[in-house]
């Protein structure tokens, strides 16, 4: 596979240095990506770039993972309209270690021919003082070559601190000590990063007399030009314990239709005549392409058991005829998942000990009704189920055992009233 190739037909190649392509299609080249662990996990807004990395690996060549245990304490001025607020250095190393262990699962990682390797650059400068890194570093590039760069120019007038703008020098070196120490001849980033990148191969040029090559991604935004990776309630990430993979499975589902055309293409691993041919028998029906990206994902980034799980909740959401079966197939953290989507009330394990009234728990506690004249009206119409089972008595006693995996219970009025209780 031809890897620029490959990013032009998804949309995905913006910019490389001369000669990057013939230089990928002479032998298995290494090429990285940094990643600062400003973040608590990743989102699919650092995807993009894994996707790019998966790529390389995917064309044969060797990709390398570069974790920003330095570059992170200083913060990246690319992008950013005003100084970043530093975070403190035992923030940093913790979501430095849980991006980590991210990562190992989203790339084959190994001693192997093209397998990925991951590295920390802060192993680049933690033996390094200040006056050998103003000696070595600090010479290689005038002020005047920093200052042409757009991550500074965009700068000037509000203003940047020293620690900043000494950022580009460091993903410079460290792009020079990937070279000497992994034969890294490549570095990929997004469009943004390219003043920083080429400022790499000019201290592998200056320094080693090697030759480097940049290659650069757009940045991703949707249709409405706002920033990809993002929904109305926040990041969208890749860590269940931040977004449930049901959120992450809803938000490929509600992309708009103007997106999906370039969401298959930055993040299916499907072929272009795979692509093509999806979009042709699908046209006129986004819906169907939305859920065929959307299972995919989540089957990459959660596991084929999760995304069935996320699937048996969504039934259970969305399909107004399904029954008993379908809720029984939840988990506990399914129903964890189904409570955070519809109302929910959490409520005393005591008030089940002897049983509670199901009229009281309808009004008093899951406030369905407002009166429990209307709440025994609605059990003799045959509108209340609990649990999908039909509640046809008002004298109904709802105890520890009607406690789905000991927790929860799920009331409905009608098809489309639910609540969740959650016993605490």
């Amino acid at each position: 596979m031809n890897l620029i190739e490959e990013l032009r037909w998804r949309g995905m190649f913006h910019n490389a240095t001369e000669g990057a392509e013939e230089h990928l299609c002479t032998g298995m080249r290494t090429g990285y990506i940094g990643f600062d662990p400003t973040a608590s996990a990743l989102t699919i807004g650092n995807y993009v770039q894994i996707m790019l990395l998966t790529l390389l690996q995917k064309a044969g060549h060797r990709p390398v993972v570069l974790m920003g245990g330095a570059t992170g304490r200083v913060g990246d001025p690319s992008g950013k309209d005003k100084e970043r607020e530093l975070k403190s250095v035992e923030e940093l190393d913790a979501n430095l270690a849980r991006q980590q262990a991210q990562m190992k699962k989203l790339l084959e990682f190994g001693d192997k021919g093209n397998q990925a390797i991951l590295v920390n650059n802060h192993d680049f400068y933690k033996d390094m003082n200040v006056l050998t890194f103003l000696r070595d570093v600090g010479k290689t590039l005038t002020i005047n070559y920093m200052m042409s760069k757009d991550s500074v120019k965009n700068r000037l007038d509000s203003g940047m601190s020293f620690t900043e703008f000494s950022y580009q020098l460091l993903q410079a070196y460290d792009f020079q000590c990937l070279y000497k120490k992994h034969g890294v001849t490549i570095q990929m980033g997004g469009s943004d990063q390219w003043g920083n990148i080429t400022s790499g191969t000019e201290f592998i040029r200056r320094n080693l007399q090697e030759h480097a090559h940049a290659i650069t991604t757009p940045l991703l935004t949707k249709a409405d030009g706002k920033k990809f990776g993002k929904s109305e309630e926040g990041n969208i990430w890749l860590d269940p314990n931040y977004t449930s993979p049901y959120k992450f499975y809803q938000f490929w589902i509600n992309a708009d239709d103007a997106d999906l055309s370039k969401y298959m293409r930055y993040f299916t691993l499907k072929s272009r005549e795979e692509v093509e041919a999806l979009e042709a028998e699908h046209v006129g029906n986004p819906n169907a392409l939305k859920r065929i990206l959307a299972e995919e994902l989540t089957v990459r980034i959660h596991t084929s058991p999760v995304f069935k799980s996320v699937l048996n909740v969504s039934e259970l959401l969305f399909n107004s005829k399904a029954g008993k079966e379908a809720l029984f197939e939840l988990s506990a953290e399914d129903l964890k998942t189904v409570s955070n989507e519809i109302p929910s009330f959490e409520v005393p394990k005591t008030v089940f000990a002897d049983g509670v009234n199901i009229v009281d728990l309808m009004t008093d506690i899951a406030k369905m009704l407002p009166s429990k004249g209307e709440a025994k009206r609605a059990i003799q119409g045959q509108a209340i189920a609990m649990n999908k089972e039909k509640i046809t008595d008002v004298n109904t006693a709802v105890t520890h055992e009607s406690l789905l995996h000991g927790k929860y219970i799920m009331l409905e009025n009608g098809k489309k009233n639910k609540v969740i209780l959650v016993a605490v």
